[in-house]
């Protein structure tokens, strides 16, 4: 078994994952151009697949533990690949929502498994500079993707950006059925009662979340949240009465386990709003091109992906809980320059300082929270720990950008939210200004999430370790 082989399979895992968490971003107005649809439609391209990696994360984690994580990895990976070639021959729109359904499913097998592998073949003292290098992947493919979205699409077509997953994947696959081996797994049943409950409860607060979004607030929706909330009381229940649960509910006991994951939760909702926000005032007010904005927030990108392997060793050293929250405080500060300073007519040159400073948040967050997160996990709930603390990042995500949208079009309709966040319309005199107004409302709201989370993520550090699962 080759470390540093697994290393960049991993690596590959994160950076396609994160690749086609963005490229779609910038192909879909020509998706929907060219598959005869409507703009209400081809966002499904975009959110089918965030709306499934929530649902499944914990699921596949959790299967990984039981069946071996690098066999759930490496079948993550196959169907991901297989997925994408399907995504890239799609005759209409409903068969390419389907296939990134699949997609979907491939990548959170790899996401929710990749961090339980990484604890299996290193000791806690070297995790946090692998966890650096698989956050370099993340970063550098949501790059990747925002640059190859739009070179693809201009000049190849919008099919291309699903065919070149194809030939990295195939690599992927090969390298990791022949290096990624299991080394550790339980011999615990699938707690089929706990994925059910758990699953619905994900679909509903999810899928409600994402209509608000897409459509705005109703009383299905809404009442899809509230059921959805509501069934986790049930959900608790039945973990405390099986035999096997998904995840033994003591193990969040553990104090800073328990903060680590909520800051990761917390940092997706409050931060990822960031690029939607950006975006959109980029190509709404300024009017520029969706290519031209995406290089404007690069520098971020390139500075967080310099710096997490960086962080990832400083966190292998102790105290990654404050190394991740003063991360945190970063993000912050970036957030407040944002609602200080942002106006129709500022400069790019302080936007760009500003994503620097986003960029030195993320590159210290990611690493030494998964850092944390798994150090304090029991082995044996490795795969369900990691799957756990992805679906709650991706639930972030979703709930992201759903406030962006809601706060976004308290000044202006939706349907124009939309279209600004496409690029195919800008805004015009004073009603650039109160959109303005709203994204600073929407940086102020994410600001104060992302304190909390900083908070969470310096306390938790302060606990006692203590190992609460027999």
């Amino acid at each position: 078994m080759k470390i540093g082989t697994i290393i960049f399979v991993l690596m590959l895992g994160t950076l396609m994952a994160a690749v086609d968490t963005t490229i779609v971003l910038l192909a879909l107005p020509t998706i929907t151009t060219d598959l005869h649809t409507d703009l209400y439609t081809s966002i499904w391209v975009l959110l089918a697949y965030l709306l499934v990696l929530a649902i499944l994360s914990t699921q596949a984690g959790r299967i990984g533990d039981i069946v071996g994580r690098s066999r759930i990895y490496n079948m993550g990976f196959l169907l991901f690949t297989l997925a994408s070639g399907l995504c890239g021959i799609s005759p209409n729109i409903e068969f390419l929502i389907g296939f990134r359904i699949l997609q979907a499913a491939g990548g959170a097998m790899l996401a929710s498994n990749s961090g339980a592998i990484v604890a299996d073949i290193l000791p806690p003292n070297r995790r946090g500079g692998a966890y650096g290098l698989t956050s370099l992947g993340w970063n550098v493919g949501a790059l990747l993707g925002i640059i190859l979205g739009g070179v693809l699409t201009t000049f190849l077509g919008w099919r291309y950006i699903f065919y070149i997953n194809v030939p990295i994947g195939i690599i992927a696959v090969i390298l990791g059925f022949r290096e990624i081996k299991d080394v550790n797994k339980t011999k615990n049943k699938l707690d089929i009662a706990g994925s059910l409950v758990l699953g619905l409860l994900l679909f509903l607060i999810s899928f409600g979340a994402v209509l608000i979004a897409g459509e705005g607030a109703s009383i299905s929706s809404i009442l899809m949240i509230i059921v959805g909330v509501l069934l986790i009381p049930a959900f608790i229940l039945v973990e405390r009465k099986v035999s096997a649960p998904i995840v033994n509910m003591r193990v969040f006991r553990e104090k800073k386990l328990s903060y680590s994951v909520f800051a990761n939760f917390l940092q997706g909702l409050g931060a990822l709003a960031v690029s939607f926000l950006l975006i959109m005032y980029l190509q709404g007010v300024r009017g520029y091109s969706p290519f031209y904005s995406s290089i404007i927030l690069s520098p971020g990108y390139i500075v967080a992906s310099i710096l997490a392997p960086i962080m990832g060793r400083v966190a292998d050293r102790g105290k990654p809980g404050i190394i991740a929250g003063i991360g945190l405080i970063f993000t912050f500060l970036s957030l407040i320059a944002y609602y200080l300073f942002l106006t129709p007519t500022t400069p790019i040159e302080i936007i760009l300082m500003i994503t620097f400073i986003t960029g030195v948040g993320s590159g210290m967050f990611w690493p030494s929270n998964q850092t944390a997160i798994m150090f304090n996990a029991p082995r044996e709930y490795y795969g369900a720990v990691s799957g756990v603390s992805r679906t709650l990042g991706n639930i972030g995500t979703i709930l992201s950008y759903v406030l962006t949208i809601t706060v976004s079009t308290l000044s202006i309709p939706r349907n124009v939210a939309f279209e600004i966040f496409l690029g195919t319309n800008v805004l015009n005199g004073g009603v650039s200004s109160v959109f303005v107004d709203g994204l600073h409302l929407a940086f102020l709201i994410s600001s104060v999430i992302v304190v909390v989370a900083a908070i969470l993520s310096i306390l938790g550090e302060g606990k006692t370790s203590r190992r609460v699962v027999e």
